[in-house]
């Protein structure tokens, strides 16, 4: 190659070079900001279900995204964590629950928050309806109202002999005041009392079997919150100590122990807010994405903790469960 062809070939390389470069560097990088209630060991599997939804979109974290964690070990601490979030101008806050979203619209009306599992976004303001939620908040519901009142049912046909019944629930939960007033009304219709048992701490909960066993209940709701979900070990002895049948909201609360759930696929919901997120990066409002419901419900119980309880389940309700743990 002749001398004065290299210099042009060299220079037509080099000025291709900051090209290339600028090429590169364009590429955006998006920052989820999750606001999550801990510990994070007990949500691996949900965390997981929204990183594949992302990567079945295309999202390679470390390279188009970026996820933000911060973990709440109180619910009083999650204002201060959302606050964190906000001011790092982070793309979309995901905020799963009821109780993540509450703080999250405190500190922000402008950055989009997308929710997996509200219990009742329309009850509680933080949508104006389900088709047309009108602010920067969307996502996945789970209706809890709805869902507190099925469970009651299955409880009392686990228990057809029970007349008082305990209801584990939590002050610090926005969706719970509404959720006990659906299942008061059905209590009349199934012939039970109801013993309401507010817990917003460990020990509160310990408490509050404590209470149920002087006060003579027979069976327990537990309504699903992020204490109940993340102390599943410990209501599972609980239930046991006191032999109160309990009922959850939360899958994991069974595989730890506990007697039933009913309730929503979280990791169904989990993926399925990953589609939300990528809407909303790509410029959808979210204004203008309806909140979508869950569509899988799950049934689980767990005969070996019911022979600890010395409970038979009747056959017409193990039939209809989408899963028996032996």
């Amino acid at each position: 190659m002749k001398r004065r062809e290299f210099i042009t070939l060299l220079s037509g390389a080099a000025a291709g070079w900051p090209l290339a470069a600028r090429g590169q560097q364009s590429v955006k990088v998006w920052r989820i900001g999750y606001l999550g209630f801990g510990p994070a060991s007990n949500w691996t599997s949900e965390v997981e279900a929204l990183r594949s939804g992302l990567r079945d979109l295309g999202y390679v974290e470390g390279k188009n995204i970026f996820i933000e964690f911060r973990w709440a070990e109180r619910a009083d601490q999650t204002l201060d964590l959302a606050a964190q979030l906000a001011s790092m101008n982070v793309d979309v806050i995901f905020a799963p629950a009821s109780t993540n979203v509450e703080p999250a619209r405190k500190v922000t009306k402008t950055i989009p928050i997308v929710f997996a599992n509200h219990a009742d976004p329309v009850g509680l303001g933080d949508v104006e309806s389900l088709s047309r939620p009108g602010g920067n908040i969307t996502g996945l519901s789970m209706l809890l109202t709805e869902l507190s009142v099925k469970q009651l049912e299955i409880l009392k046909e686990a228990l057809p002999h029970a007349t008082r019944i305990g209801v584990l629930w939590n002050s610090m939960t926005p969706s719970h005041p509404t959720a006990i007033k659906a299942i008061e009304a059905a209590s009349e219709k199934l012939g039970v009392e109801l013993v309401m048992t507010p817990a917003g701490t460990i020990t509160d909960i310990e408490g509050a079997f404590s209470t149920m066993t002087r006060e003579s209940v027979r069976g327990v709701l537990v309504l699903g919150s992020p204490i109940s979900n993340a102390q599943g070990p410990l209501l599972a002895e609980l239930q046991l100590k006191h032999q109160l049948p309990a009922i959850f909201s939360y899958r994991p609360n069974v595989d730890a122990g506990g007697l039933m759930s009913y309730g929503a696929d979280f990791n169904d919901l989990y993926r399925r807010a990953a589609t939300y997120v990528d809407k909303i990066l790509k410029g959808t409002k979210p204004a203008d994405l309806p909140v979508e419901q869950a569509s899988k419900y799950l049934l689980v119980v767990n005969l070996k903790t019911a022979k600890a309880l010395g409970l038979i389940i009747p056959p017409t309700l193990l039939a209809r469960a989408d899963e028996v743990i032996e």
